[in-house]
């Protein structure tokens, strides 16, 4: 295992290298953050390039980049163009969205793979067609309008919960995370309906039923186990997915989180602050994946790492 964990590690040192070399070669080219800095009027030659060679920008791009890397490995993310360290904002904004995406995966689990074990037992009757409906349904609809829906009734109509989200509390984070968790929530209920189905046939399941063993115990020591590898591997995928994804949640309900900051720098051209927060991300779907790797031997014994 030991073993394993290593060489997992030291293939994720040239994923990291290409996927921030990628994002910052596009992040660079989207276009003039001189020009963006500068308002809707353009700066004048003196001031445009007193401005590059405060930012490092009249440097070659190769050069930056690899500048941008020395740094990164130092913990320093660089400076946004308003002069806060990147490494600032990120402190704000990273707690809320990792509580966010916690509610959004704690929804998927619970709901979706509960869902799933259920319709996946009963599969062709009211329930299960009951069940495959309303999650194409959640697919179909975007997820700004699933959004702004709930925070039209529930907020504004209903007077539920606040419309918008203030301090970024597990409580106020409740329906933002549901309308996050939405898609995803969906996909996992199909994903465990399918993947119970299938391997209620199998053979391990008729010979435990066999020998007589408890209903529950047959669904929970062998069929759920066996079952859950696929989701496993989907909702492992899905944290970076959530926490880079969240920028139109963040949007309808006011959230400051990583989506925000994304969002703005995107907005303002302030490349330093995209290339820091997508190349945490980029670390994040890196981790995820390896516990997702080493979860695999825990759900399936069979399965050895050497």
């Amino acid at each position: 295992m030991g073993r394993y964990v290593l060489r997992r590690l030291l293939q994720m040192i040239p994923v990291f290298i290409g996927a921030t070399l990628l994002i910052f070669l596009m992040v660079n080219v989207m276009g003039d953050p001189v020009a963006g800095l500068c308002g809707e009027r353009a700066c004048d030659p003196a001031t445009a390039a007193a401005l590059r060679r405060e930012f490092g920008l009249d440097k070659p791009l190769w050069q930056q980049y690899l500048t941008y890397m020395a740094k990164v490995f130092t913990g320093d993310f660089g400076t946004a163009f308003n002069g806060q360290p990147v490494t600032e904002l990120m402190a704000t904004a990273f707690p809320v969205t990792v509580r966010l995406t916690v509610v959004a995966i704690v929804f998927e689990i619970v709901i979706g793979v509960t869902l799933g074990v259920v319709t996946g037992l009963k599969r062709g009757r009211p329930a299960d067609t009951a069940v495959l409906l309303a999650t194409l349904v959640v697919i179909s609809v975007p997820t700004f309008v699933t959004g702004l829906m709930l925070q039209l009734l529930l907020g504004i109509k209903w007077h539920w919960i606040r419309p918008s989200v203030r301090y970024g509390t597990l409580d106020e984070l409740i329906v933002p995370g549901l309308v996050l968790a939405s898609v995803s929530l969906a996909y996992v209920t199909r994903l465990t309906r399918t993947s119970i189905a299938e391997n209620k046939r199998s053979d391990y399941v008729r010979t435990a039923i066999a020998k007589g063993l408890p209903r529950h115990r047959v669904i929970t020591r062998h069929l759920l186990r066996n079952s859950l590898i696929p989701v496993v591997t989907f909702i492992g995928t899905d944290i970076g997915a959530l926490m880079g994804g969240a920028i139109v949640t963040e949007r309808i309900f006011n959230i400051h989180g990583v989506g925000y900051q994304l969002y703005q720098g995107i907005l303002r051209q302030n490349t330093q602050t995209v290339v820091g927060f997508v190349t945490v991300l980029v670390l994040v779907f890196l981790v995820a994946n390896l516990l997702v790797d080493l979860l695999y031997a825990v759900l399936d014994p069979r399965i050895r790492y050497a």
